[in-house]
């Protein structure tokens, strides 16, 4: 009898996060794609890291600072963790480099560059001086530090130069400059980008007159950024909000400190004598600036558009290309899949609601919407026109909880309802209720999706959008509202299923109810992670049943596939592309529904500690569209990575015809947008119906 709690069945959770981001390094270095394609995922990998450090790494130190020995399935320790992740991400110090490299010789044949002051010509250097007295120099902090100037406090991703410098007397001092992020990474003259801290450096002389150079560095630190938030501490969660949000950029711990290689020892132990970085935890690069995510002012230029994928342009297809949105959801329901086909009806659903003089009230759940909502102001607009709105936002969405917060005060000011989250839970799924006046009756829209309500990640994530007037689905929609704005504790939705009480216990039976088929049973999820030890096991013994299980899980992946015995019938595969893989599918071949899409991911997190809704596909032609999509992507070859029982990926390659799942897709929508009204099948429906054949 296999022990399924066995910890060598379980991947570290970190460590495979490493793996993921390793896979989008690894399309830095895709010589099939266009240099500044490469130079974004290079910056993708910078700022995934650096929030990696800010949350994970740091979480695992505070762990090992408290001795805490407690262990995840996979029976590491926090001390061993800290110790995995140190040696992984030394180990893949040089491909990063190798990229860039790569990278640069690339734009370089474009005329695109990176230079150093020196390196620029005379004119290009009066240009640049010119610009730092008139930019630079008036918002430049430098810093003394002696007996009477102590070292400052750095906030969190602070970059800046470290010096030692000598008075007339020969005396040594040492001094930081700090760069305010107000000014940009890098001075453009025409397609040469200049790092400006060479530009500072030139004129240290300005910045401390009387004083010659001995050395300097370049230095970047992290902190600690999660926000450990007493929710019963204080009756206002705003205040405690703003508080933690203080505290971020304060107090957080230092968890990491990056310099260029060759960084003089001296100034490095100036620097670590205060700021006490353990050795593994200090990074050095060569020839790469710090600040990989600083790459996407360089991706963002717009004169260099042709040196990055052409970008898609969204098509709004039938029944959504009509005028009465509404309507057309009476009429049938509706899905969409993001970014091919447009998010504008989203946004259009919640516009002609506010306006709509029979529309009695809108409700729904706000996640990240992002700075300049359309959504939000039609939202606002609503009240104004005397619609009754209610609106969640969730405050603790990491990283977006400044922003989520402007908005709640705005909606509140102009008098919605505002529900500022659930104590000991987040809010995490995605919701919204249109409900209007009808003759003497009232009529209620939904909609339903698994990413969130934010027009610009709607154009490179992919996601699902389900529109439905379901009476059954509307009714468990207002319960579920209910349950948000008053007081419920036994709160059981009929149709919809919501975390912490349903989903999980439901995923469980369906995977359970699956399993009984033995080797005729069929199961394919898709989710951005696979973390909860209750699933994996619920899928280590369907396995075991002879059950087959494709698993698409874009991130991090717990769960040992190929394990003789345990897991030799499921397949996990990873798909890394141009778009960001965002969905929340579930699929089950006995199942009556079927098909299942949802906010929630699966892990511990989602299906215990957050409030998660999965959506039931019920219409034939709808759930046949979700496996076409599947379908597509496992048999995607040029995208598509698989993980080995090692806990290490491979890529799968092509032999033969060529398929990536986002260009066929986009390919596909073209054409269907082009031969609106014609019968005639294209290429990409052969290819799908032919897919499903083999499936």
């Amino acid at each position: 009898m296999i022990d399924l709690n066995s910890h060598q069945l379980y991947l570290n959770r970190e460590l495979s996060w490493l793996r993921f981001n390793s896979r989008v390094l690894a399309q830095s270095l895709d010589t099939t794609l266009p240099p500044l394609e490469r130079l974004k995922f290079l910056a993708i990998y910078g700022t995934n890291l650096d929030e990696f450090y800010m949350i994970r790494v740091a979480g695992l130190k505070s762990l090992y600072a408290a001795r805490v020995q407690e262990t995840g399935p996979d029976k590491l320790t926090p001390g061993e963790q800290l110790e995995a992740i140190r040696n992984y991400l030394h180990q893949e110090t040089d491909t990063v480099e190798s990229s860039f490299a790569e990278i640069m010789a690339l734009l370089d044949t474009h005329g695109v560059s990176i230079k150093r002051y020196k390196e620029l010509t005379p004119d290009q250097q009066n240009e640049i001086t010119a610009h730092f007295f008139d930019q630079i120099y008036p918002v430049i902090i430098p810093i003394a530090v002696d007996a009477t100037h102590p070292f400052p406090h750095l906030n969190n991703l602070s970059f800046g130069l470290a010096l030692s410098l000598t008075d007339e007397f020969g005396h040594l001092k040492y001094a930081l400059i700090r760069i305010p992020r107000i000014l940009p990474r890098f001075i453009q003259i025409e397609q040469t980008f200049v790092p400006i801290e060479c530009v500072v450096e030139h004129h240290i002389k300005d910045l401390f007159p009387g004083y010659t150079k001995v050395a300097s560095t370049p230095f970047r630190v992290t902190r600690n950024a999660d926000i450990a938030i007493e929710e019963e501490e204080a009756d206002d969660f705003l205040e405690i909000l703003q508080e933690g949000l203080r505290a971020r950029k304060n107090k957080g711990s230092l968890v990491r400190l990056e310099l260029v290689e060759g960084a003089d020892s001296s100034l490095v132990d100036f620097l670590n004598g205060h700021i006490k970085i353990e050795e593994g935890d200090i990074f050095y690069c060569s020839e790469i600036p710090l600040n990989l995510g600083a790459f996407w002012q360089i991706v963002g230029d717009k004169a260099l558009s042709h040196l990055i994928l052409p970008i898609f342009a969204p098509k709004i297809l039938p029944p959504l290309d009509s005028d009465d949105l509404f309507a057309a959801i009476e009429k049938q329901d509706i899905l969409l899949y993001h970014p091919f086909d447009s998010f504008d009806p989203v946004v259009k659903f919640i516009q002609q609601a506010a306006v709509d003089t029979d529309t009695i009230a809108i409700h729904m759940t706000l996640y990240r919407v992002g700075p300049k909502s359309p959504i939000v102001k039609a939202l606002i607009d609503a009240v104004r026109e005397g619609k009754q709105v209610t609106v969640l936002v969730e405050l603790k969405a990491r990283f977006d909880e400044e922003n989520n917060l402007v908005w709640a005060k705005a909606l509140e000011d102009e008098g919605a309802h505002v529900v500022y989250g659930i104590p000991g839970l987040k809010v995490h799924g995605k919701i919204a209720q249109v409900i209007k006046r009808k003759g003497n009756k009232y009529q209620s829209y939904l909609h339903l999706a698994t990413g969130n309500y934010n027009p610009s990640t709607a154009k490179i994530y992919t996601d699902l959008s389900y529109f439905t007037a379901k009476e059954a689905l509307n009714h468990d929609a207002t319960r579920f509202f209910h349950f948000l704005t008053g007081f419920s504790t036994h709160t059981v939705l009929g149709t919809l299923f919501m975390s912490p009480t349903q989903i999980k216990p439901k995923l469980l039976s369906l995977i359970e109810n699956e399993s009984k088929w033995g080797s005729e049973g069929r199961i394919i999820l898709k989710s951005n992670s696979l973390v909860d030890p209750s699933i994996i096991k619920a899928l280590y013994k369907a396995s075991q049943s002879g059950t087959k299980i494709d698993l698409i899980v874009r991130g991090i992946c717990c769960l040992r596939p190929g394990v003789q015995g345990v897991s030799e019938n499921i397949r996990v595969y990873s798909i890394v592309g141009k778009y960001l893989e965002h969905p929340r599918i579930y699929c089950f071949k006995h199942d009556e529904v079927g098909c299942y899409i949802s906010s929630a991911d699966l892990m511990t997190r989602n299906l215990v500690r957050r409030i998660e809704l999965m959506t039931p596909i019920l219409e034939p032609n709808l759930k046949q569209r979700i496996e076409q999509i599947l379908m597509l992507q496992l048999k995607d070859n040029e995208l598509r990575w698989e993980l080995q029982e090692s806990g290490d990926y491979a890529k799968v390659y092509h032999d033969g015809e060529k398929i990536n799942n986002h260009t066929i897709l986009e390919n596909y929508t073209n054409k269907m947008y082009d031969k609106m009204h014609k019968e005639t099948p294209t290429y990409v429906q052969r290819l799908a119906s032919r897919l499903l054949k083999e499936s």
